[in-house]
């Protein structure tokens, strides 16, 4: 980790970002990272506290002269998304993030920064820790699982926060002032699938298509970058119409939050097919490549011999899995008709696994209109239930409706205004943010999100502006120490 980072201002966010990222923090796996702050609350000698699902909350008094400000709970989530290239050398279990500064950008080498939702753990570490920064009391709640589930803003009880105000630092751009988001619903499809033995005479190949953008599922969903699941689906169907393959496994995608960067198959062809179906691979592949020009410049599709003894899928499942996967809805669904460029609804074609006889599809719905998000899962469930498999939905989670009129809002968008010259951009995401979810049982508290510039959040690009992350600093000292009056 390269030492000129904790010498970045402010030093006490950036030597806490440094010490957090050299903790292991995948979503589901925060044992460590859930010590580290009860560690770090204690040391402080704070009231500090884990609920019954690893939450962790942090309370600190105000300083001197702003006791009869309204308490600010401040929220951020431990756990980070765990990518990385697939040329890289990583342990995510034992390695801390190699950290290095490009320009006025700070990332990670050939891996997830975990700048989302790091760089808003830092902050509100620093905050705790600091002796002069003037602050009403504070409640700084650090949740669990927000990747890939939510878990502990769903587990959040109520009684457990008094403040009547919440700074939620998930935002990934500094003009932004985010007053809503969508919700969201995970769909599974499982299956079996009979095997055969691959038709005498033939030999293996392995397709696969790599090096595109990927990014936030949610945030980075409007972009047009491609789909890895979803390319290599196309390739496959088109070689289909042309000449016979059998297919021996597909591996493609990762995290449901994830837009797919990556996926191979191997497959199985006569000798006498192979230089047509070369030809057709590189003919449809020259197509997708200059459709994706713009959006995923290092796109590759690679077509090669590799030996393999694995049984094939039979031929009837191998054409109805193709149909099924090329009729997954994927990307923007509907874009909102109310508030301008905001996408309403998507899906996300997250994960293709099939091996061995045994499929699994994942995707993550999401909508800022329950309905809707609920008309898409059915659609996306029939489609895969005409494959025969068994669908499964689970962490379904609300959105986050907009409150425009709040205190909080009027507050920040004039100290933004005066502080930066500038107005802010107030709005909805099609993220999934905690605050919908935490509002269900804090319904009286007002909510907002911000946070400094995030460029390729859950990706290996993933990288944070150093100057945007002091433009945060300061906007957020100021807030703080301008916050209501208590009633």
């Amino acid at each position: 980790m390269s030492e000129a980072i904790r010498q970045l201002e402010p030093k006490a966010l950036w030597n806490y970002f440094s010490d957090l990222n050299a903790v292991p923090r995948a979503s589901k796996k925060e044992e460590q990272v859930i010590q580290f702050m009860i560690d770090f609350g204690n040391q402080l000698g704070l009231d500090t506290a884990k609920d019954h699902i690893g939450n962790v909350i942090i309370k600190k008094p105000a300083t001197a002269g702003l006791e009869h400000k309204q308490t600010i709970a401040i929220q951020s989530h431990l756990d980070m998304v765990h990518q990385k290239n697939e040329a890289t050398q990583f342990d995510f279990a034992t390695e801390g993030i190699k950290m290095v500064i490009d320009g006025d950008w700070v990332k990670a080498e050939g891996t997830t920064l975990g700048a989302d939702n790091g760089i808003g753990v830092a902050t509100i570490m620093a905050l705790l820790a600091s002796k002069d920064i003037p602050h009403p009391s504070l409640e700084a709640l650090f949740t669990i699982d927000e990747e890939t589930g939510m878990t502990g803003a769903l587990e959040l009880k109520g009684g457990l926060l008094d403040a009547a105000i919440m700074l939620n630092l998930d935002t990934e751009d500094d003009d932004e002032l985010t007053i809503g988001c969508a919700g969201g619903v995970d769909i599974t499809a499982k299956g079996t699938y009979p095997m055969t033995s691959p038709t005498e005479g033939s030999t293996s190949y392995q397709l696969s298509v790599k090096g595109l953008t990927g990014g936030h599922s949610g945030m980075d969903i409007h972009k047009g970058r491609g789909n890895a699941n979803k390319i290599i689906n196309r390739i496959l169907s088109q070689v289909t119409d042309r000449a016979t393959i059998q297919i021996v496994s597909i591996d493609g995608g990762g995290l449901r939050n994830a837009i797919p960067r990556e996926s191979k198959a191997i497959i199985f062809l006569q000798q006498k097919d192979a230089s047509t179906v070369e030809m057709l691979i590189s003919q449809y592949g020259e197509n997708i490549v200059n459709e994706h020009n713009t959006t995923d410049p290092g796109l590759e599709i690679i077509f090669e011999s590799v030996s393999t003894d694995q049984k094939v899928m039979a031929s009837d499942t191998q054409s109805k899995l193709l149909k099924t996967l090329y009729a997954c809805p994927n990307g923007i669904y509907r874009m909102s008709p109310d508030i301008d460029s905001l996408v309403q609804t998507s899906n996300n074609l997250a994960r293709v696994l099939v091996s061995e006889g045994t499929f699994e599809i994942l995707c993550l719905t999401r909508s800022s209109v329950n309905s809707e998000k609920e008309d898409l899962t059915k659609a996306i469930q029939s489609t895969f239930e005409l494959l025969d498999a068994e669908v499964s939905t689970g962490g379904d989670y609300p959105g986050w409706t907009p409150k425009p009129d709040a205190a909080i809002v009027s507050l920040m968008s004039d100290l933004y205004r005066k502080r930066f010259d500038s107005e802010p951009h107030v709005n909805a995401c099609h993220a999934g943010l905690e605050c919908g979810i935490l509002g269900q049982n804090y319904p009286a508290m007002d909510m907002i999100s911000f946070g400094p510039n995030i460029r390729g959040a859950h990706s290996p690009d993933e990288k944070v502006q150093i100057s945007s992350v002091q433009k945060f600093w300061g906007f957020l000292l100021e807030t703080l120490e301008n916050t209501p009056s208590k009633n």
